[in-house]
């Protein structure tokens, strides 16, 4: 996936799930002296990974057990790790199409069973809400059926785009990341017994630029929390 260049000075990679957001909060951040960010949005999993071959890189936000396996198996140095917020895996719909009940596991499996097409992150790149995804329709007997309809996106930002074109009847990603492309497209959230709550938390270095712990204090500051809470995400609490 191509940058999302404001400039070229700290470079960014982030979950696709922070995207609006981010983008908002780097605008807000660029108008400061010296404070220019490069912006780079994936899954979780491919977040960590472009983060980790980039040895020039400012600062990661994915999710947060992530980051610690990733601190555990030696791949991050010294840092330090902000929570950012936390959103919630669920399920999309295109405008103005009758939205199913998935509010039990047996209700949820009708619906996965009885949608023609059926879009989700690609697990293969390390999306969360995939993986997750390809756990529960294990566990409700349907995983083959889903698997023969199932079509895989880059990530939750390229799910939405497919259920808005009307390309999927179903989409399954991060509710913060169905509110920021559609809130009418919301179904809901995963039933009870299947939640997923995923926490996103930003790792810098230790010795980062101050620009860089700049860029932090925003992001977990007043501010970031205003806009992540704006656009469906929970921010950690004050």
């Amino acid at each position: 996936m191509a940058l999302q260049v404001f400039a070229a000075e700290l470079r960014v990679y982030a979950a696709a799930g922070v995207k609006a957001p981010l983008i908002e909060l780097a605008a807000q951040f660029e108008r400061g002296p010296r404070r220019q960010l490069a912006l780079a949005f994936d899954t979780a999993g491919a977040a960590l990974q472009r983060f980790l071959r980039d040895p020039g890189a400012a600062a990661l936000i994915t999710g947060a057990t992530r980051i610690r396996g990733a601190e555990t198996a030696g791949e991050l140095g010294e840092g330090i790790t902000s929570e950012v917020a936390a959103t919630v895996g669920g399920f999309a719909v295109p405008p103005g199409k009758t939205k199913p009940d998935i509010g039990t596991p047996e209700k949820l499996k009708a619906a996965l069973v009885a949608a023609p097409r059926i879009v989700f992150s690609d697990p293969g790149r390390g999306a969360t809400i995939g993986l997750h995804f390809v756990e529960v329709t294990e566990k409700l007997g349907i995983k083959e059926q889903v698997q023969h309809k199932a079509m895989l996106a880059r990530d939750g930002v390229e799910t939405m785009r497919v259920i808005l074109a009307g390309e999927a009847d179903l989409g399954v990603t991060q509710i913060a990341e169905v509110v920021q492309a559609d809130r009418e497209a919301l179904v809901g959230p995963f039933p009870r017994e299947y939640d997923l709550a995923t926490t996103y938390s930003l790792w810098h270095r230790i010795d980062a630029p101050p620009e860089v712990t700049a860029f932090a204090r925003l992001i977990t500051g007043s501010p970031g929390r205003e806009r992540m809470r704006h656009y469906g995400l929970r921010p950690p609490a004050e």
